[in-house]
């Protein structure tokens, strides 16, 4: 029966006209059929069929003209109703994006991360150095305009016009809301820097040790979450919080071996054919044989805390699963859902990608991971409280719970 539902939507593109939109639809469509590995048992073949289908009435007017565009927005509501989120179609801008990260290329920018919120785009991330930290600009600011332009969710300037305003490399005005502060206005002039973001240190009170880690995209995030761990060792930290609630993931290389701070870690994947697996030790790349004989090595053996929310996907998931099972405490909310399975990424004939599902994940021991981090400590972060009084709420609660694992131990020392 799945043959024939692939035979029949194969046989619809054909009959259609050929046009832009059927060129992406098909080369997406083929990939979709044979190298998927995900846990989704949605029948595949009954699905591509119906959106076929669906890509024929909507090209119908345009015939050999019906646009990439046509056929990007019959695929996205297709991977909508698939209902597995590592499995979708990226346009040439993401692609673009997507590609300067893992070359480690410098383009225009401000230095800051920022997510789309009704209210206005939210600082996420400062980089150390860049325009924006120079201009003033806080983690957690809410920038409400760019250039008198409207900011935020459904507003002429979304987080992917704030990047393309980067990109032009010209001045730009921010109009800035801050807790407790009068509205500010901003000038930040983009200028060339790495497009990955790193991890940052501060210390949120004495003795406390708070990464912000941003991505596992780039190549050397496990080194640079590494050395902000040393430089929070040699500052006398004794509490560690590591923040991953923007953090959507990245390589799987990455975040084992960064998550093998706290135990060895051993993570096994599964494809079509076959499998592989990934090992950790010190925070380190490791041969999986290594961490599965090795069962002392630790860089950090204190009390630590992992900040996470329905942002935190993907290689961020798998992170704090690791940590997890080593003691770790997750604090927050629950995450977005993708934490057991992993993509490659596909060229396609817009100049986009087609992020794949083609591998599923396993611990040491063969267990499935799970599809999302439940946090130990429910805290989800009051975005109201964090931009109009400077209250993080989900930082709060982890600083409590290290503050008590810390009475504790000190208590069971005194006995």
């Amino acid at each position: 029966m799945k043959n024939t539902f692939l035979t029949l939507g194969l046989a619809l593109l054909s009959s259609a006209q050929a046009s832009p939109a059927s060129d992406l639809f098909g080369r997406v469509s083929e990939l979709f059929q044979k190298e998927y590995y995900g846990w989704s048992e949605t029948d595949r073949s009954a699905l591509t069929d119906k959106y076929a289908a669906e890509l024929q009435t909507r090209c119908a007017p345009e015939g050999e003209a019906c646009s990439f565009d046509t056929g990007r927005a019959v695929l996205k509501d297709m991977f909508d109703t698939f209902h597995d989120d590592h499995t979708s179609v990226r346009d040439a801008e993401s692609a673009q994006r997507l590609l300067e990260v893992q070359n480690d290329m410098s383009v225009p920018r401000t230095g800051l991360r920022v997510i789309k919120q009704p209210e206005g785009l939210l600082v996420v991330g400062v980089q150390p150095g860049s325009p924006a930290e120079e201009a003033g600009v806080n983690l957690y600011d809410l920038i409400q305009s760019v250039n008198g332009a409207a900011a935020g969710k459904d507003k002429p300037v979304d987080s992917l016009a704030f990047v393309r305003l980067e990109r032009a490399s010209t001045p730009m005005t921010l109009s800035v809301q801050r807790p407790k502060s009068v509205l500010k206005l901003l000038s930040v002039t983009p200028k060339m820097m790495k497009a990955r973001d790193e991890p940052s240190l501060s210390f949120p009170k004495a003795g406390v040790a708070l990464i912000n880690f941003p991505t596992f995209l780039s190549g050397d995030s496990a080194p640079l979450f590494l050395a902000k761990i040393k430089e929070a060792q040699q500052a006398g930290a004794r509490e560690l919080v590591i923040d991953l609630r923007y953090n959507g993931g990245g390589r799987l290389d990455q975040c084992v071996a960064a998550a093998s701070i706290f135990k060895p870690v051993v993570y096994q994947a599964r494809f079509r054919g076959g499998g592989w697996s990934y090992g950790g030790l010190g925070g380190e790349q490791a041969p999986a044989l290594s961490a599965r004989i090795d069962h002392q090595s630790h860089v950090w053996n204190g009390p630590a805390a992992i900040l996470i929310g329905e942002n935190t996907a993907s290689c961020a998931e798998v992170f704090t699963f690791f940590a997890q099972k080593s003691g770790v405490k997750a604090v927050g909310s629950s995450t977005k859902g993708v934490g057991n399975s992993g993509v490659n990424f596909y060229p396609l004939p817009d100049q986009g990608i087609f992020s794949l599902t083609m591998l599923r994940a396993y611990d040491e021991d063969g267990q499935p991971l799970p599809d999302h981090i439940t946090p130990d400590i429910s805290a989800p972060t009051d975005l109201r409280a964090l931009t109009e009084s400077g209250d993080d709420t989900t930082l709060d609660a982890a600083l409590r719970v290290l503050s008590d694992e810390t009475a504790a131990a000190a208590a069971a020392d005194t006995k």
